[in-house]
C-alpha cells in the first residue's frame, strides 16, 4: 500500500476521473470541498435522513441513517468509510449513502474514533458497536433482520472485513457475525504485511507486523458471503489484497465473488457509485445484485466461488 492521504487523494481521484469534474473543481474549489461538490450532485428527495444518533458515549460514536420513503423490511447496509484510520467523516459520504438508499436500502454510516486518538483495534471495536446498535434497532429503522450487510471502502473495507471474519469483535459488542447477510468490500487492505508507511505503522503500533492485524488470517470458511471489488489501477491499496482474501476464502470453502475493474483507481471505485460516474464501472449494479440475492436462511450460495475481471 502506498499514498495513504485521504482528503488529498479524494481530490485527485475525483479530478482524474472526469474531465467535466476537473473543470467544475477548478471553478468551485475555493468555495467547496471535492466531497461537497460530489454530494451536491446527489438527490436526497424522498429520503429520510437522520443525523448524529449516538451508539456510544464518545463524540465520534455517532451515526447517520438514510431511509427510503416507506421503508419496511428493507435491506440494511452499514457503510464504513475509509481514510487510513486517521481521517474521514460520515459527512463526506452522502453520495454513497443516498445513492444506495434510493435503490431501496436503509443505509447506516457511522463515524468511529481514529488515530491518534486510538490505535488498533479500538476503531474496530467502535465499528462493532455501531453494527450492534443497528442490529438492535432494525425494526425501528425499517430494516429486514435477514438482510443486514456490512460494506466499506479502503480502510473501511478492512474494518468491515475484520468484523465479518473475526467473530470476537461483534460478540464483544453484543451481537454476532451470524446476523450478517453479507460483506461488501471495496478496495480493501486485507493482506498487507509488512506494514509500510509511518502513518499506518503508527496506527498498528500495538501489534507491529503481528498476524492478528490481517483479515486473511481469520478466514475459517464460516464468515458471511463476500463481494470483494477492486480496480486494476489502484496504486493505494493494491488489488492483490482482494485476490489474496478471495483465494483464502475459497480454499476454506467459503462464499466469495471477486471482481477487478480494469483502469479503475482507488478513489474511482467508490466514486463510481455516484450517478454522475456510474458509466465508469458497474459498481452499483454489482453491489445491488449481491444485496438482492443474499439473505439469512436464503440464497447465500448464489455468490460461491465466482471470480471475474470486468
Amino acid at each position: 500500500m502506498v499514498g495513504w492521504g485521504p482528503p488529498y487523494d479524494f481530490m485527485l481521484g475525483v479530478m482524474a476521473f472526469s474531465n467535466f469534474y476537473r473543470s467544475l473543481l477548478a471553478f468551485s474549489l475555493s468555495a467547496c470541498s471535492p466531497a461537497q461538490l460530489l454530494n451536491a450532485t446527489i438527490s436526497q428527495a424522498e429520503l429520510t435522513v437522520t443525523h448524529n444518533i449516538a451508539y456510544g458515549d464518545m463524540p465520534r460514536q455517532k451515526l447517520d441513517i438514510y431511509r427510503p420513503a416507506g421503508a419496511g423490511a428493507a435491506p440494511v447496509v452499514v457503510f464504513i468509510y475509509g481514510g487510513a484510520w486517521n481521517s474521514g467523516s460520515k459527512a463526506m459520504y452522502p453520495f454513497v449513502a443516498a445513492t444506495l438508499a434510493r435503490q431501496g436500502n436503509v443505509v447506516v454510516v457511522p463515524d468511529y474514533r481514529l488515530y491518534p486518538e486510538v490505535r488498533f483495534p479500538v476503531f474496530l471495536q467502535d465499528c462493532a458497536r455501531a453494527v450492534a446498535w443497528t442490529q438492535a434497532h432494525l425494526g425501528e429503522i425499517g430494516g429486514d433482520p435477514r438482510r443486514l450487510f456490512l460494506m466499506g471502502h479502503s480502510a473501511g473495507a478492512y474494518n468491515a472485513a475484520m468484523l465479518a471474519l473475526d467473530p470476537a469483535y461483534l460478540a464483544a459488542a453484543g451481537t454476532s457475525r451470524d446476523a450478517i447477510a453479507g460483506l461488501i468490500g471495496l478496495a480493501g487492505p486485507y493482506d498487507f504485511l509488512p506494514i509500510t508507511g509511518a502513518e499506518v505503522q503508527a496506527v498498528f503500533s500495538t501489534v507491529g507486523d503481528g498476524p492478528e492485524s490481517q483479515p486473511v488470517n481469520y478466514v475459517d470458511g464460516d464468515a458471511p458471503p463476500m463481494l470483494l471489488l477492486a480496480g486494476s489501477a489502484d496504486k493505494t491499496v493494491y488489488p492483490r489484497n482482494t485476490l489474496s482474501l478471495a483465494a483464502k476464502v475459497r480454499a476454506k470453502g467459503g462464499q466469495v465473488e471477486d471482481r477487478i475493474f480494469p483502469g479503475v483507481s482507488h478513489i474511482g471505485l467508490v466514486i463510481a457509485i455516484a450517478p454522475l460516474f456510474q458509466g465508469k464501472a458497474p459498481v452499483l449494479p454489482v453491489v445491488e445484485a449481491f444485496i438482492r440475492s443474499h439473505r439469512l436462511g436464503g440464497h447465500r450460495e448464489a455468490s460461491a466461488g465466482v471470480h471475474a475481471a470486468e
